[in-house]
């Protein structure tokens, strides 16, 4: 079992930035894959960053890339997503996910994640 807790989450205008951090526990950190998804009222949770075991491979979505930045601290147990330039559109929560074997090409999939957190809820204003 892994348990996840986000933190970091807030209000902030457009333009502005956070940090969400992802902090696991509960059982060997350093081999899975863990990323970052967001669900806005209304719509299907999406897929917005990921990043290997040992932080060497990242991906994000299109709608983020350039923005955020995910990495991680094997030492600590914990990723992280810095998001930049924020933008209304970003408003969301957002989860932490971690997979016990990700396959490429398959981890925009949120069914390809065994855990997941409980969520941090992040608004930017106009």
């Amino acid at each position: 079992q892994v348990q996840l807790v986000e933190s970091g989450g807030g209000l902030v205008q457009a333009g502005g930035s956070l940090r969400l951090s992802c902090v696991a526990s509960g059982r060997t950190f350093t081999d899975i894959s863990m990323a970052w998804f967001r669900q806005a009222p209304g719509k299907e949770r999406e897929f917005v960053a990921v990043i290997s075991w040992n932080g060497g491979i990242t991906y994000y979505a299109d709608s983020v890339a350039g923005r955020f930045t995910i990495s991680r601290d094997n030492a600590k147990n914990m990723v992280n997503l810095q998001m930049n330039s924020l933008k209304p559109e970003d408003t969301a929560d957002y989860y932490c996910a971690a997979a016990l074997i990700l396959s490429l090409g398959y981890f925009r999939d949120s069914d390809r994640y065994d855990y997941w957190g409980q969520g941090t809820q992040v608004t930017v204003s106009s």
